[in-house]
């Protein structure tokens, strides 16, 4: 693809020298003797060089190379000027211009600079795509996050409108993240998504708005499981650059999904085992913390009736003490043989409603507001409204006592006809957590709560996962915590299920 470089300049004879000079170089030259045509051809196509003289009239090449800069920042401005206003080309470089050409033009000097710009431009877009990749690389590891941090430095360094990183879930197309603006069709960024994939290599379409669509396969082992989409303004076509770009960040999706699926092998396996050996060891414990209990219990009955209620309040700890290690066992049990869904008919928005107040009962923080947006599209769903129940009770408690007073929890759902998918999003105002909370928010017996017992988020997302549905978590300290659950509103048939 040819490069496209801008020439603009009020003296006629100039503009077809340079525009002659320029296509025999095999560039692609936009020439005008008008700044403001000039304005109109930067704010249609994407340039990768501007030849701009110095004098010109009404507009000077200072002003037209900050109103182009506008529109275009990242690209590089030759100034041309004679040798009696170089003193004035030297304050150009220093307000933005890469560099300046002197009238007459040497030929030498004039492949020279050009080379050397252009050269400049990609090295400045390998710097950047360099300090993305290596902040995703350095990220938490989270997927979610990582797949965010891909579709922001794709759309940062392509230039491009909007980028969508799509992956496959049970057959349809999921958007995982995204950056830029919302896209005005997403059928056509779909489209070229399944295209990329049935390829495995990177395709081009024209966009909803006279733009253009480029896609690139997210290749996961046996093949592709998604793709990277951008979208550009009109009149803007990707160049080999940008699709090099493209494929990087691709495969830094992939890359983010691969580990994920790894990890989510391994974290299987060692949890089964796990799960196991607690399941043993509560086994042991349950009966001595029983008879543990009703001794605490007799102790202090005696010590009450005996007149020494500073003894009965300490059997009475006892007491206490030993229900919360017996809600400890009871827990690791639950986790240690995770149950065989019984699934009925169930009103999500009533067990939404349900859980919520009984987790406001448990709150003591005043003035809470709890604020529900639900969509009135959706159907009962065939869950195990016990084990759910459980699970989004625990969501909404943590929920709450994040919020400091005058603190808001939200609680939504959005259903998605096509997909037959309901997704709940819980999200608070509260303290949020840092990357290092957030990285092991799943982990077992990992706790920030002085009573907390380190398995509620576990046994949440295990009885997500058994209803083949998906739970993320977004937080950042100081701006709160957001809690997506993804579910099918029916079993997902085992010849669908999630590779």
């Amino acid at each position: 693809m040819k490069r496209k470089i801008l020439v603009v300049d009020d003296d006629a004879a100039i503009v077809e020298v340079l525009e002659m000079r320029l296509t025999a170089m095999g560039f692609d030259v936009t020439a005008t003797p008008d700044p403001q045509a000039a304005v109109t051809a930067v704010d249609a196509h994407r340039f990768d060089l501007a030849l701009i003289d110095l004098r010109m009239e009404p507009t000077d090449g200072i002003a037209l190379m900050e109103a182009v800069h506008t529109r275009q920042p990242r690209l590089p401005v030759l100034i041309m000027t004679a040798h009696g206003t170089i003193e004035t080309a030297v304050d150009a470089v220093q307000r933005g211009a890469f560099d300046y050409l002197t009238k007459p033009f040497l030929r030498d000097e004039l492949r020279a600079k050009i080379a050397r710009a252009l050269a400049s431009r990609r090295w400045a877009r390998d710097r950047e795509r360099l300090l993305t990749v290596g902040q995703t690389l350095a990220s938490s590891g989270i997927m979610a996050r990582v797949l965010d941090a891909v579709a922001q430095g794709a759309v940062e360094t392509t230039e491009a409108d909007r980028c969508i990183v799509f992956q496959q879930e049970h057959g349809k197309l999921v958007p995982m993240a995204s950056a830029g603006t919302p896209p005005p069709s997403w059928p056509a960024l779909e489209s070229a998504a399944l295209a990329a994939m049935t390829n495995g290599l990177p395709v081009t379409f024209p966009g909803s708005e006279a733009g253009s669509i480029v896609a690139a396969p997210l290749v996961v082992q046996k093949g592709p499981t998604g793709a990277l989409v951008i979208e550009t303004a009109r009149g803007i076509e990707p160049n080999d650059d940008d699709l090099e770009l493209l494929a990087l960040f691709s495969s830094q999706a992939a890359s983010a999904v691969r580990t994920t699926h790894e990890l989510e092998r391994l974290r299987s396996g060692a949890l089964a085992a796990l799960g196991r050996m607690a399941t043993e060891v509560a086994h042991e414990l349950k009966n001595p913390l029983a008879g543990l209990r009703l001794y605490a219990r007799h102790l202090e009955q005696r010590l009450g009736k005996s007149g020494d209620p500073e003894g009965a309040g300490l059997a009475q700890k006892i007491t206490s003490t030993v229900d919360h290690l017996a809600a400890v066992v009871q827990e690791i049990t639950a986790f240690g043989r995770p149950p065989e869904l019984h699934r009925v008919p169930t009103a999500l928005h009533g067990l939404l409603d349900e859980c919520v107040a009984f987790a406001q009962a448990k709150c003591e923080t005043p003035d809470i507001e709890v604020f529900r947006s639900y969509d009135d599209a959706c159907p009962d769903a065939l869950l195990d409204t016990r084990e759910l129940r459980k699970a989004l009770l625990n969501l909404v408690i943590n929920g709450l006592e994040a919020l400091r007073e005058g603190g808001r929890l939200t609680i939504s759902t959005i259903y998605t006809a096509d997909t037959r998918t309901v997704t709940m999003v819980i999200e608070d105002t509260g303290h949020g957590m840092s990357e290092e909370t957030l990285s092991r928010i799943f982990d077992l017996f990992f706790t920030t709560k002085p009573q907390g017992t380190g398995l509620g988020m576990a046994l949440a997302r295990s009885v997500i996962n058994l209803h083949g549905g998906e739970l993320t978590i977004h937080s950042a300290l100081g701006k709160g915590t957001r809690v997506t659950i993804r579910l099918p509103l029916e079993p997902i048939p085992e010849g669908r299920a999630r590779a």
